[in-house]
């Protein structure tokens, strides 16, 4: 999905402000406003957004023009009421003319109050709180989907009088294979699939003995060519295991910066996640994803950006019919944790060869 800039209407062309957007986590959240930001910035070319996050999730937003990130020390300087004062007063020296907090927490209502002082316009994400939560509750549940979390924070910008239409959206060239990779498998005729196994939360992530039949059946294809993702150090020798049991199998985890996953991940031919952050970084590049579901859901908002509903494998419905339990996998009725086993090793292998080929 995509235009060119030429047909970009002028008025689009003759707006121009700086603004501030502000997404300070999580990964996945932040990773989400990059196709946003992406099309605004092709829809309002003389526009500017400075950017307000954690300095590490900077490589997200490469090669967007006429983007700036400002990284918050909210464990250093900026932390506290009179930290985040500071930091409005550096912001608003920064010439800001108006604010998208496309996060709405304590910290960016703080900033709120002190830009009203200032007398620099703010709007604020709706996350839709009382829709999630009907969709979530036990009783009477409102089983619908919801509005995506990329078109709230279209939203806000729209609130700030510039609307986004994602057909205008444009996805970035696959950027430079990192030399380590390019070394290994660079000239593998095979696939390449990444595998990100892990969530926050248990009951979303997919249990690793149902992961490991899909590494076999994968491998015993030998067709394709597999990077596993992961951090943490029991994420990473467990990676790092099925590295040793599979041929086909590399783990990236502590091999690569973060910067060096991203462009390894703009090479892939497919990602298989959970509903985690490595979905919607791969997305973000227009990488095809195949998700996997436990207590959450689809319908909540997060489905990763331009991917269709069918690469999305789902629980049981019938056996856990509760799901969604919650917005984020926390919350789950007893017995819900085991929900994702009824996504079988074969229904995920099948899903990656219709979708990887």
């Amino acid at each position: 999905m995509s235009t060119s800039y030429q047909h970009i209407p002028d008025e689009n062309r003759e707006k121009s402000a700086h603004i501030l957007a502000i997404r300070l986590s999580a990964m996945g959240d932040v990773a989400m406003t990059v196709p946003v930001i992406r099309t605004f910035m092709a829809m309002y070319p003389n526009c500017r957004i400075t950017f307000l996050t954690r300095p590490f999730f900077a490589p997200m937003f490469k090669g967007i023009p006429n983007v700036e990130i400002y990284e918050a020390d909210i464990n250093g300087e900026h932390n506290g009421v009179m930290g985040l004062g500071r930091l409005a007063r550096e912001l608003r020296n920064h010439e800001i003319e108006m604010v998208a907090d496309l996060h709405n927490v304590l910290r960016t209502n703080v900033l709120k109050s002190v830009f009203y002082l200032f007398g620099i316009p703010v709007k604020q994400i709706d996350k839709g709180r009382a829709e999630k939560k009907k969709l979530t509750r036990e009783d009477h549940k409102v089983f619908k989907e919801l509005k995506s979390t990329h078109q709230r924070y279209a939203d806000v910008f729209a609130d700030l009088g510039f609307p986004i239409d994602f057909n205008y959206h444009i996805f970035p060239e696959k950027q430079q294979i990192p030399t380590k990779i390019h070394e290994i498998v660079a000239h593998s005729p095979k696939k390449w699939l990444g595998i990100a196994p892990f969530a926050q939360h248990n009951s979303k992530a997919y249990p690793a003995d149902l992961m490991e039949k899909v590494l076999e059946k994968l491998n015993k294809q030998n067709d394709i060519q597999i990077f596993l993702f992961g951090g943490g150090n029991a994420e990473t020798k467990k990676l790092q295991s099925w590295e040793k049991q599979f041929e086909n199998c590399l783990s990236v985890a502590g091999l690569l910066s973060f910067e060096e996953e991203l462009a390894l991940i703009s090479n892939l031919d497919t990602m298989l996640s959970m509903d985690s952050g490595n979905g919607h970084m791969a997305a973000m590049y227009g990488i095809p994803v195949v998700s996997i579901w436990g207590v959450t859901h689809p319908y909540a908002g997060f489905r990763p950006f331009l991917q269709p509903f069918e690469n999305s494998l789902i629980p049981d419905l019938e056996k856990f019919p509760k799901i969604p339990t919650s917005v984020y996998g926390n919350k789950y009725p007893e017995g819900y944790e085991f929900a994702i086993r009824t996504v079988t090793p074969d229904k995920v292998v099948e899903k990656i060869n219709s979708v990887i080929n």
